[in-house]
């Protein structure tokens, strides 16, 4: 089983490239990070974890600046997005950011992919939230359009445009992996799109029966990452004996010398069980 790291970058927190830097060191092959555009001032959805909306959410960094800070001082790690609000997002200018982070970073790039839950945020977005799961489906259609094709067209019920051209084009080849967040109401996301099944902290004992569920749906055997997973060793435990690739374990946002001295604890477990 494989180790990461899932965490927020804020302007509070450690920087981006010293992040980077210092997740590759420690022996981790991939550092996944959240995305919020804004957080709106008067919000009715509830946070998905309960009680109030811990202040990192407010304060994130625009993942694809971040992740190309990080991809400039290292040389292994896979760098994405978990997840990237797809509902909130152009699909051309997203496909650009994508691809340039794949270049750039040599072909380490992912796109953690969902649809999102603050209705307040996506709606300053023009996105009704009704709908938005088959705008996000339709986005992430038109993006592998413009991907794979020279010249890409798309008319849909949410994306239109005629023929263009878009460069760059991913570096990684059939195409650049696309992993999808979500519970069970995206199994069929992930089995039109996903390399991955994005699982968020699901505990192993309830994600066993849930990964046969998306691996019977999508009719082939879709690997899991699992995204803010516990660092308890019976956990990890658990997850390798379900077959999960990989945990990402999560990294609190705290200043460089705190998130190095976690980095070096969460580093220790994982070489509990891999010896890395």
């Amino acid at each position: 089983m494989k180790f990461g790291i899932s965490t927020f970058i804020t302007d509070e927190g450690i920087r981006p490239a010293a992040l980077g830097r210092a997740v590759e060191e420690r022996g981790f092959d991939m550092l996944l990070i959240a995305e919020h555009t804004h957080i709106p001032v008067e919000r009715r959805t509830p946070y998905p974890g309960g009680g109030e909306l811990p202040g990192m959410y407010y304060r994130t960094l625009d993942p694809f600046v971040a992740l190309s800070a990080a991809a400039s001082v290292t040389e292994r790690l896979m760098l994405g997005t978990g997840i990237a609000l797809v509902a909130q997002r152009d699909p051309i200018i997203t496909a650009k950011e994508v691809a340039s982070l794949d270049l750039v970073s040599d072909g380490r790039a992912v796109f953690g992919i969902g649809v999102g839950w603050n209705r307040e945020e996506m709606e300053n977005h023009g996105t009704d939230a009704s709908t938005r799961g088959r705008l996000v489906d339709e986005r992430l259609r038109a993006i592998r359009k413009l991907w794979s094709e020279e010249r890409a067209e798309f008319h849909g019920e949410f994306v239109n445009f005629d023929p263009v051209y878009s460069w760059p084009k991913p570096v990684q080849r059939p195409h650049l992996p696309i992993y999808v967040g979500g519970g069970q109401a995206a199994f069929p996301r992930v089995a039109e799109f996903g390399d991955a099944w994005l699982a968020n902290g699901v505990p192993p004992d309830d994600l066993g029966p849930q990964i046969s569920r998306m691996r019977e749906l999508a009719g082939r055997d879709v690997a899991v990452t699992v995204y803010a997973a516990s660092d308890d060793p019976k956990d990890i435990e658990g997850y390798a004996g379900i077959g999960v690739e990989r945990v990402l374990f999560y990294l609190p946002t705290q200043p460089e010398a705190e998130t190095t001295a976690y980095l070096d604890r969460l580093a220790a477990v994982a070489a509990g069980f891999t010896g890395h």
